[in-house]
């Protein structure tokens, strides 16, 4: 089986990014990481990935004019490691239309939310004051709208009566463990295509749903 070549984008930590370097060391996995770039280059997933052995890039954004310049140098790094697919994995950076056109169809995310509820920041501290009973994270295509793409997967995470936003986030982020692998495996497979804006699944429309009690459904 010939691996998908991934390169990851990140802006901190990278725990997403772990839960890919881990996923990459079995046998069977769908694709290898063949590069990790950040637009901090004191990111510390920028560390893990070195650890593990991957090309890490570094490139501070403030010390490009502007964005184009920024991401035609990103750009460039991705084309030279020969990336098939281009995972964002805490990446804090909004990409421009620019860049999504260049790798369109090519580029995934994991966002902290149920999508399309709560686009963007604080999603927490959001989906507790609107009082739902329900949270979680969704794995999309990058499209040129903020968080708008298709959506891939998604997982759910009960909200609790007194939460907290950070209580609510640490129980997400134990999902996006979860699911963020197995969705970039589906891609890099070729099982989880994008069509004319829809998600296609072994042939069907419709997307992964990991439930609360981290079973997999698929979703007409």
């Amino acid at each position: 089986m010939t691996r998908a070549r991934v390169a990851v984008l990140i802006s901190g930590g990278g725990s997403n990014l772990q839960t890919l370097i881990d996923a990459a060391q079995h046998p069977d996995c769908a694709f290898d990481i063949v590069c990790v770039l950040s637009n901090r280059p004191d990111a510390g997933g920028l560390v893990r990935a070195a650890a593990a052995g991957i090309e890490v890039h570094g490139l501070d954004h403030k010390a490009f004019p502007d964005r184009a310049n920024f991401e035609r140098e990103l750009g460039d790094h991705i084309d030279a490691a020969r990336a098939d697919l281009i995972v964002c994995a805490g990446f804090m950076r909004v990409l421009t239309t620019y860049f999504v056109n260049r790798y369109e169809g090519r580029i995934i995310n994991i966002h902290p939310s149920l999508l399309p509820n709560f686009r963007g920041l604080h999603t927490h501290r959001r989906a507790i004051d609107a009082g739902v009973a329900f949270a979680g994270c969704t794995v999309h295509w990058v499209s040129a709208g903020v968080d708008e793409g298709a959506i891939i997967g998604q997982a759910i995470v009960p909200v609790f009566l007194a939460d907290a936003p950070e209580f609510l986030a640490a129980r997400v982020l134990i999902q996006e463990h979860r699911l963020y692998p197995v969705c970039v495996a589906l891609v890099s497979s070729g099982r989880a295509r994008l069509q004319n804006g829809t998600t296609f699944i072994d042939g069907k429309p419709g997307a992964l749903a990991m439930l609360v009690d981290g079973s997999l459904a698929e979703t007409p």
